[in-house]
């Protein structure tokens, strides 16, 4: 017969107060409790012999908070804190989170709240590997057959089990469908191209839960409970923020790190398409732009600016672009700036990927650069020092940050956990396996420390860097993120607002889309599958593209981008052009208003987009609105996400109405922000919403700055006048700087308040 294996206890046997925290013995292994402020705590919870001392890029708040006590009973002990307490059952070491009032906010599984399996680690080996490559609408990709590996080192699968109550969660990054509360789902937290992996969520019940851990995870949650699995890691490494989630958000901020501020100009509308094939193409789109009078701040170029078979090589093509330099002074003379594709890969051809492969520097079995090692970083940097930034590039669009994605070279969708078995195997042979989803962090610092240094002296450009792909911390490098190569559909972009808000929700406040969604035809591998096979000659499209240029117009970027037909305003007809022209004039006469949250984000630590639960939590009926937010403290937006006027094959609808329902959330009355109509808190509307408009309502008492609409933001100047809201009052903290430059790091802005 066999015999049952006792398991290691987890009774509390020894407890030990040292200076940076609260430390409880068990035989199964070592609970820390290290408290860093008033209202956060850090949890750590280890079975090895000591605390891991691996780099952890993402947090870099180290300070200790010493005003809190401990007490003990037979049963449990207590840590308390000014803003929280915290309940250790000495049983079990299960974990209890209360509020000052003695409010329960949230609990570990009482019996088995974390689990530990210790696993071999593998790596590529450092000699040649038998890959091949594939083609993807992502360019060439290196696969491995038969990967030749070494040992690495132990590391463990860490399963930690919670309980939720009456509750919604969001955050967690970015997932490709929309939903609202992330309750009852199953999600593989791994880097893609349409995902975005952020280990942070926060509840409605008045905390966050950032996990500090570089490794792909799982979040689960049905009737029988709810769990977080780490793929690899030494220890599971918590930090527990309480307090309302825009405080949740600030606190995630204080260990991470502020958010950069972009520059002003980035909140202007940016023109792109894929692509732009020449010099001469560039100029005269902006040309145009101009004759017509309508806003832009910024052209990209796309992909394949360099030379033939000259794949990532950070340079031009001569033939196309034979003087860069040029180009770049002549739109900075038209008030427009440059951004321009890059790409961590580069191909085996070019001077890049030699003078990489000289210093071994890549990722072995490819041609992407080794990001997580700082010589690296350097070396990619003053390539671009070399070429494009030397001609007065203003802004990188890292495109293909994650830098993996296997689900691209199937013809039909992989599931889910196939997704995650691949990214595994993919990323996990090529980076270390415990930072395998955090490729795009150390990306991103490169650049920005990198842009910073050559710019020591005058700092007058600020890092501008459009990527894929983010992690824990990244908005302190000057980041905005999108949301992949999507396509057309009205399902599409109502996935989009929720998406957007649970990546915000995430802590990183600059997120955008491809407006019109990247793939507009229908084509032969799954993820190119628009509806629109006319494209631009389908009124169906236009309508469906003017709902989305409207929605984009109230996101912290506003920018166009796809494939399968051209972007520009123009090449979009008779009413829909009418009604592009107006959303962009919208943007610009919103523009001090939306630099002024911008500046809120940096100083403040809010957020420019968010769900209706962040200001109205208290009303349950905001918890599931998937298509209405917030848009900075005064204005909630409210985009149209079905059709109205055309059918799928273009034709009119008979039953045309243009209008949708809005819900009004309980505790102050709206306005519309148009013609001033009042709506009482809690209550639900028909709206109109004719194809030029989109519904936007202002809190009472609010005060909107405005500006007239401007060809760009340099242009606009400073000027501007104030729309005022019937109600109780709401003074409104203008905030002003130089637009560019890092003088508002130094206090070089004023704010005045307006009321």
């Amino acid at each position: 017969m066999l015999t049952a294996m006792a398991p290691k206890s987890r009774r509390i046997r020894r407890i030990e107060r040292k200076e940076e925290g609260l430390y409880l013995y068990s035989e199964y292994g070592i609970l820390c409790l290290e408290p860093k402020t008033e209202s956060i705590v850090r949890i750590r919870y280890r079975v090895a012999e000591a605390f891991s001392q691996k780099e952890k890029p993402g947090v870099v708040y180290h300070g200790d908070f010493s005003g809190w006590e401990y007490s003990e009973t037979e049963d449990s002990v207590v840590l308390t804190l000014p803003e929280l307490k915290i309940q250790i059952n000495r049983g079990t070491g299960a974990l209890r989170f209360y509020d000052r009032n003695d409010h329960l906010l949230f609990a570990q599984d009482a019996i088995q709240p974390v689990e530990f399996e210790a696993f071999d680690s593998y790596h590529l080996a450092d000699v040649e590997q038998k890959t091949k490559q594939i083609q993807t609408a992502d360019g060439k990709k290196d696969v491995i057959e038969e990967p030749l590996k070494v040992f690495t080192g132990k590391s463990y699968h860490i399963r930690t089990h919670f309980t939720f109550g009456d509750e919604a969660i969001y955050g967690l990054g970015q997932q490709e469908k929309g939903c609202a509360s992330l309750r009852g789902q199953n999600l593989y937290l791994q880097q893609a191209n349409r995902k975005i992996a952020i280990p942070m969520f926060v509840s409605t019940n008045g905390y966050g839960i950032l996990t500090d851990t570089y490794a792909p995870m799982i979040f689960h949650d049905d009737p029988k409970g709810a769990y977080l699995y780490l793929e690899a890691d030494q220890e599971l490494d918590q930090y527990f923020i309480a307090g309302d989630m825009n405080t949740v958000i600030k606190g995630y901020r204080l260990l991470t790190g502020k958010a950069a501020l972009l520059p002003k100009w980035a909140f202007g509308y940016v023109q792109s398409q894929e692509r732009y094939e020449s010099q001469e193409e560039i100029l005269k789109t902006v040309e145009t732009s101009r004759k017509l009078g309508l806003g832009m701040d910024c052209i990209v170029l796309d992909w394949l600016s360099w030379g033939e078979n000259q794949w990532g090589q950070k340079s031009y093509d001569e033939k196309r672009f034979p003087d860069p330099k040029a180009m770049i002074d002549q739109l900075h003379k038209e008030h427009v700036h440059f951004m321009i594709s890059i790409w961590p890969n580069m191909g085996q051809e070019t001077e890049n990927y030699r003078e990489f492969a000289e210093q071994k520097l890549l990722l072995p079995g490819c041609g992407v650069y080794d990001a997580l090692k700082k010589e690296a970083r350097d070396l990619y940097f003053a390539q671009l020092k070399r070429t494009h930034f030397s001609y007065g590039t203003d802004a990188w669009w890292c495109d293909s940050s994650e830098p993996f994605t296997p689900e691209w070279g199937h013809a039909i969708r992989p599931e889910e956990g196939q997704n995650w078995q691949e990214y595994l195997k993919e990323a996990g042979l090529r980076l270390p396996y415990e930072y395998s989803n955090s490729f795009a962090l150390y990306h991103a610092q490169g650049i920005w420390e990198n842009q910073r240094e050559a710019m020591k002296e005058t700092q007058e450009k600020r890092v501008c860097n459009l990527t894929r792909s983010a992690y824990t911390g990244q908005q302190r490098y000057g980041t905005v993120m999108w949301s992949g190569d999507t396509a057309a559909s009205w399902e599409t972009l109502k996935d989009q607002i929720a998406i957007g808000l649970h990546f915000s929700a995430s802590g990183l406040p600059f997120w955008t889309m491809d407006i019109g969604a990247f793939f507009v035809k229908p084509g032969s591998i799954w993820y190119w599958n628009g509806e629109y096979a006319e494209a631009t000659d389908s009124k169906a499209y236009c309508e469906l593209y003017t709902r989305w240029y409207q929605f984009a117009a109230f996101l912290p970027m506003f920018r166009a981008h796809g494939t399968d037909c051209r972007r520009e305003m123009w090449h979009f007809k008779d009413e829909f052009y009418e009604a592009l022209r107006k959303a962009n004039r919208l943007r610009y006469q919103l523009m001090p208003y939306i630099y002024s949250e911008a500046g809120k984000v940096w100083q403040n630590d809010q957020s420019l987009i968010r769900w209706l639960a962040f200001d109205f939590t208290e009303d349950k009926n905001t918890w599931e609105l998937t298509d209405q937010f917030m848009f900075g403290e005064s204005l909630m937006v409210c985009p149209v996400t079905g059709p109205m006027y055309y059918e799928p094959d273009g034709t009119p609808r008979n039953d045309t109405d243009a209008s949708r329902m809005v819900y009004f959330p309980a505790g102050c009355d709206w306005y519309d922000f148009y013609t001033g109509e009042k709506y009482a808190g809690g209550s639900t509307h028909k709206i109109a919403a004719p194809l030029d408009t989109i519904p936007v309502f202002a809190r009472e008492g609010s005060v909107i700055p405005l500006a007239d609409a401007a060809r760009s933001t340099e242009e606009q100047g400073d000027a501007y006048t104030v729309k005022q809201f019937p109600g109780k009052a709401r003074p409104y903290a203008f905030y002003r700087d130089a637009g560019d430059g890092y003088g508002y790091e130094r206090g070089e802005y004023e704010i005045t308040t307006i009321s």
